[in-house]
């Protein structure tokens, strides 16, 4: 059953990037670094073992490692979300059962990957999966990864458990997020979350609950900002701090040709600031000194922007 004193979530939940040492082991003073920083900034969660996360480059020992020192770390300062995607259901649902022994707040789940899988097995799945876990869960759609999108009428169907808490979409289709949206608006206590952080205000605007964006590892406050401006329906605020996320976004996400660039240039600009190393997952490398140059080059000048506002 649902624990009837959980406190709905909304605002910006930090999607956390994993911090690593070149041995490949969980940067522990990167990490303690890192969720200090976004504790000052105001973020409303932590959500770890995502996308940003590479979780799916990570060892099961990694993963159990990355919940217990978040968890420690984090000392019930804010709400936990850990991520248990995982191909096979059993891992899912250990990791469920490490995330509960930490005291987290949900658990997070894609569907499961390399297969295709039809909404009728989707359906199956989850009301599997929810039927083991030890926590409340959001479903978390991420197409471009498992080459399934829930339908709306999925959602549905599944949020008629009540620990099926709230859906995080990183899609970056707006007209299915507003269907889904649409859909789900005879529940209202059903949370819903984006995930590009181009299209949070929009979202928020149109009644999404907050955005998970990788930008508010870098620059908390700014996102929180933009997510206050969207809450509070101050457009012309909205429409300048859209500029500064936009920036962000064209600046430090777009470094190279390949589709790790946005979590590579996310890695670099933190090693930048001081925050934590920037290592990544394998099968990924770390940008070249060119390429550093470049991420150098951009943070001094989004700083500059931040500091005159």
């Amino acid at each position: 059953m649902k624990d009837k004193q959980l406190k709905p979530l909304a605002g910006i939940i930090v999607p956390l990037v994993t911090p690593l040492s070149g041995d490949g082991r969980i940067d522990i003073t990167g990490l303690n670094n890192l969720i200090e920083h976004v504790i000052r900034g105001g973020v409303h969660g932590v959500f770890i073992l995502g996308t940003t996360g590479e979780a799916q480059s990570l060892s099961m020992r990694q993963r159990e490692e990355m919940i217990k020192e978040t968890s420690r770390i984090l000392g019930n300062r804010l709400p936990l979300l850990v991520g248990i995607s995982d191909t096979s259901l059993g891992d899912s649902v250990t990791l469920a059962q490490k995330a509960y022994e930490a005291g987290a707040y949900a658990v997070v789940a894609t569907p499961p990957y390399y297969f295709t899988t039809a909404q009728s097995e989707l359906i199956d799945y989850f009301e599997n999966l929810v039927s083991l876990l030890p926590l409340p869960l959001f479903l978390y759609n991420m197409p471009v990864h498992t080459k399934v999108s829930f339908d709306a009428e999925t959602i549905k169907r599944l949020a008629q458990n009540e620990k099926v808490i709230g859906f995080k979409d990183s899609s970056a289709n707006g007209t299915y997020l507003q269907t889904v949206m649409y859909t789900m608006k005879e529940n209202p206590e059903f949370m819903i979350f984006v995930g590009p952080e181009e299209m949070t205000a929009e979202m928020v605007l149109m009644g999404a609950d907050g955005g998970v964006n990788g930008g508010a590892n870098l620059f908390p406050e700014l996102y929180v900002k933009l997510y206050n401006a969207a809450k509070s329906h101050d457009i012309e605020k909205v429409r300048d701090l859209q500029q500064r996320v936009m920036r962000v976004s064209t600046n430090i996400y777009s470094k190279s040709r390949y589709a790790s660039s946005y979590l590579i240039g996310l890695k670099c600009a933190l090693s930048v600031a001081g925050i934590c190393n920037d290592f990544p997952a394998m099968p990924f490398v770390h940008f070249d000194k060119e390429r550093r140059n470049e991420i150098e080059k951009a943070m001094k000048s989004i700083e500059n922007m931040l500091d005159a506002d």
